[in-house]
């Protein structure tokens, strides 16, 4: 092997790991509603044992802190710290066989996430044939 394809393969593999790494969910994202365009929280998304998870860390102009529209386990719980997204596995350029969960309408809808370029995540919920689809922006 010589020195020009030693140092051809580093480069590839070096921009293989970058290009990895900036298309990725996890990170903070201030989500916006799609009925509304208001910014209503902001979600952290993280990987753990080979699945995405997030969470709400922050409500931006609440009306109360607490789920109040929600029914059992998390009826009166607080809506910062509280699990929103769960069990997204990767899939090519897309997260998906996951849930999400609606705090203000109290119900769980399959998920699927990906990404329009490095700071604009798509989220859809979806029963069925129905779905809605939110944009999320990365906060840096």
């Amino acid at each position: 092997m010589t020195l020009k394809s030693i140092f051809t393969t580093i480069l590839f593999f070096t921009l293989f790991i970058a290009s990895s790494v900036a298309q990725s969910c996890v990170g903070v994202w201030k989500t916006i509603d799609d009925e509304t365009g208001e910014e209503q929280s902001q979600v952290e998304i993280y990987e753990k044992n080979g699945k995405y998870y997030g969470k709400i860390v922050k409500l931006l102009n609440p009306t109360t802190d607490v789920c109040n529209t929600c029914t059992g386990d998390r009826k009166g719980k607080p809506l910062v710290g509280m699990e929103i997204l769960w069990d997204m596995k990767k899939s090519g350029s897309t997260w998906k066989n996951g849930e999400i969960f609606s705090p203000t309408k109290d119900k769980t809808y399959s998920c699927k996430l990906w990404l329009e370029g490095k700071d604009i995540l798509k989220v859809r919920g979806y029963v069925a044939l129905f779905y809605r689809t939110q944009t999320w922006h990365r906060i840096k």
